[in-house]
């Protein structure tokens, strides 16, 4: 069974182009190491605003964890507005900003998980896991990126790893959505099956 309410062709689709849409926003962490402190900002509120506001819309058309869903479309877009509207914010604020996200994020994701099915289950939990994962390593990390980032600013390398952790939650949340679209495409056509009979 799906977490779509009412599975229709509609509500299918929409979650689907919500999945493609964040897997697509992850391409933009790509361009963070090329850019300036500020622009980096900016665009980290971008993809997190976009993603945010798909998984609302997204989240809009779950039946059980319609709540927690849109809890963490909300929680990702207010993190995106932070962003945008404090730009020149220095780089560890920034990394504390993106680890909280992510691990609030992850718990809401493991606490949907057990509103689901066992497809969506698997998915949600794979995407609760990697941003509770994501969100401790940057932990781990903030000791010796506040090291080299007090003597030598934020270097390409410590803003390149910062991307990629942004690109690996996006994703995950991507597939995630794409696995709630597949399920409701099953139980639209078990229905369809049903009614042919």
């Amino acid at each position: 069974m799906s977490d779509v309410r009412l599975p229709s062709a509609r509500g299918a689709r929409l979650i689907s182009l919500a999945g493609w849409t964040v897997i697509v926003l992850s391409a933009g962490a790509a361009l963070l190491p090329a850019t300036g402190q500020v622009k980096a900002a900016l665009i980290v509120g971008a993809m997190m605003m976009g993603a945010g506001i798909v998984e609302l819309v997204a989240g809009a058309v779950r039946r059980e964890t319609r709540p927690m869903a849109m809890l963490a479309g909300a929680l990702t877009l207010a993190a995106g507005l932070w962003f945008w509207f404090k730009p020149g914010r220095e780089f560890l604020p920034t990394v504390y900003v993106v680890t909280v996200w992510l691990l609030a994020r992850g718990v809401i994701l493991a606490i949907a998980g057990f509103r689901t099915g066992p497809g969506v289950r698997r998915w949600t939990w794979i995407s609760a896991a990697t941003d509770v994962a994501l969100s401790l390593l940057l932990i781990a990390g903030l000791t010796s990126a506040t090291l080299v980032v007090s003597l030598f600013g934020p270097t390409p390398e410590i803003v390149a790893s910062f991307a990629w952790v942004l690109a690996a939650s996006f994703v995950t949340t991507g597939l995630m959505l794409l696995e709630v679209a597949s399920c409701a495409w099953d139980d639209i056509e078990t229905r369809e099956a049903s009614e042919r009979r």
